[in-house]
C-alpha cells in the first residue's frame, strides 16, 4: 500500500500545485514524461489507464530506471475537455519541460494539442485513441498512435457479418463522439452494398438517460445482428437489458467494451455468452490465461503497485502494455535522449512483443507506419472464456484522412 500511495501522490500533487512544478528538464538522472487523462468527468472510467501507467513507471524506477534514469511521470486531469488539454499541455512543455507526451487519452484532446506539439517538435507518442488522424506521419511527424484504428475495427465486424450473416438485418448503437462515428464508418465501409441491411442506427451520449428506450427501438426493428460501439459501463447495461427482454441477436461489442471483468461480468456471464469482439490484448479476467507467465507477472504487479484496482481491468492492462512499449523505446534511445532520437526509435520498432499482446500480434513501426499495432483477432465469448475465431487479422490500410 505504501508504494501504491506514492504512485498516486505523483499526479495528485501535479493536479493540486501547478505553481510548484520543478523547472528542471530531463537529465542524466531523470526522464520527464507528460500525460493527460480524464480523472474526472464523463470518461473517468478510463482514468485507470493513467493510474496503471504511473504504477508501471514506479515499478521501472524501483528496478533502477531506464539506462540509469528514473521516469518522472506527470499525469494531469484534462476532464476530456480539448481546451483544458491544450492549456495543460502548454504547461507540461513550457514549464515542466517534459521530454515527450505519452499515452494521453481521447481523440478530441489529442487533436487539440497535436499542432502545438508538432510545431515545437515534441513527441506525442502512443496516444490512447484509434483515430486515423493521429497516425499521419506525413502531416504530423511528431504524433504516433498505438492501438488499431477504430475504422479498421469496424471493418472487421463488417467482414464477419458479410461472411456469416450476409442477408440479416443489422442495428447499430454507437457512442456519439469521434470514436463511435469512426467505428460506425468502418462498419459501413466494410459492408459496402450490404450497408442497406443496417435498418436502424442510434447515436447515444455518454450521459444518455434513454438507453433503455434506444434498446427497445432496436429490438422492435426485428434485427438479428446488434453492433455496439461505446464504453464498458453502457455495454454492460445494454447486454443485460437485451437478455432481460428476451432479445438474443448476434451481439458484436467493440474491443474497449468487451472486458470480462468490467463489462461481461457486471452484465451477467450467462447473458453475455455468444458475444463477439475483435481484440489485440489478453483479457486478464479470462481463465484461459491463468497459467500464462505474462498474466502471472501482471497479477504480481497489480498486487504490489496498484492493489486498489480490479486485477481484471482491461483498461489497466492497456495502460500497462502502452507503458511497456514506451519503456522499450526509451531503452533503445540509450544515452541520446534528444526528441529527434526518441521519434527515430519510436519509428524503429521491429516485431516487438509486449507481454500483454495476444499471441501472434506484434508491434512494428517505420517512417510510413505510425500505427504500431495493426493486427487484431476475432473472438467469441462462450460463457467462460474468449475463444479465437480464425487467424490474426491484418488491419493495415491507408490511414491518411480522405480529402
Amino acid at each position: 500500500m505504501k508504494i501504491a500511495g506514492r504512485m498516486l501522490f505523483a499526479f495528485v500533487i501535479a493536479l493540486a500545485s501547478p505553481g510548484a512544478r520543478s523547472q528542471q528538464s530531463s537529465s542524466n538522472t531523470e526522464i520527464r514524461v507528460g500525460n493527460l487523462m480524464p480523472y474526472t468527468g464523463a470518461l473517468a472510467e478510463f482514468a485507470v489507464i493513467g493510474k496503471a501507467e504511473a504504477a508501471y513507471f514506479d515499478m521501472i524506477n524501483d528496478s533502477g530506471g531506464i539506462n540509469g534514469r528514473k521516469v518522472r511521470f506527470i499525469s494531469l486531469d484534462d476532464k476530456s475537455h480539448p481546451a483544458v488539454a491544450l492549456d495543460l499541455t502548454r504547461g507540461l512543455v513550457e514549464k515542466d519541460n517534459v521530454l515527450l507526451m505519452f499515452g494521453s487519452f481521447g481523440t478530441a484532446g489529442n487533436l487539440a494539442v497535436r499542432s502545438f506539439l508538432n510545431e515545437r517538435k515534441v513527441p506525442q507518442l502512443f496516444v490512447a485513441s484509434g483515430a486515423e488522424e493521429l497516425s499521419d506521419p506525413k502531416a504530423f511527424p511528431w504524433t504516433m498512435g498505438w492501438q488499431p484504428s477504430f475504422r479498421a475495427e469496424g471493418r472487421i465486424y463488417a467482414n464477419y457479418i458479410q461472411a456469416f450473416y450476409p442477408q440479416r438485418h443489422i442495428v447499430v448503437l454507437w457512442q456519439n463522439d469521434q470514436f463511435g462515428r469512426e467505428v460506425f464508418k468502418g462498419i459501413q465501409e466494410g459492408l459496402g452494398d450490404l450497408t442497406r441491411m443496417i435498418i436502424v442506427d442510434v447515436a447515444f451520449d455518454i450521459s444518455d438517460e434513454h438507453i433503455d428506450g434506444h434498446v427497445s427501438i432496436l429490438k422492435r426493428s426485428g434485427a438479428e445482428i446488434f453492433v455496439f460501439a461505446g464504453v464498458p459501463a453502457t455495454a454492460s447495461h445494454v447486454v443485460r437489458l437485451a437478455a432481460d427482454t428476451d432479445w438474443h441477436p448476434v451481439f458484436l461489442l467493440n474491443d474497449a467494451a468487451a472486458s470480462i471483468g468490467t463489462a461481461l461480468n457486471p452484465a451477467g456471464i450467462e447473458k453475455s455468452a455468444g458475444a463477439i469482439s475483435a481484440t489485440f490484448l489478453k483479457d486478464p479476467s479470462d481463465p484461459a490465461w491463468k497459467d500464462d507467465p505474462a498474466i502471472k507477472n501482471w497479477l504480481s504487479f497489480m498486487d504490489k503497485y496498484y492493489p486498489s484496482e480490479d486485477k481484471g481491468s482491461g483498461a489497466a492492462l492497456y495502460g500497462y502494455a502502452a507503458a511497456e512499449t514506451l519503456v522499450q523505446v526509451l531503452k533503445q534511445c540509450g544515452d541520446d535522449l534528444s526528441r529527434e532520437n526518441v521519434m527515430r526509435q519510436a519509428a524503429s520498432l521491429r516485431d516487438y512483443e509486449s507481454s500483454a499482446l495476444l499471441p501472434g500480434i506484434k508491434i512494428n513501426t517505420g517512417p510510413e507506419n505510425f500505427r504500431p499495432i495493426r493486427q487484431m483477432r476475432l473472438v467469441q465469448f462462450d460463457g467462460h472464456t474468449w475463444q479465437p475465431i480464425g487467424d490474426v487479422i491484418e488491419t493495415a490500410f491507408s490511414e491518411a484522412p480522405k480529402k
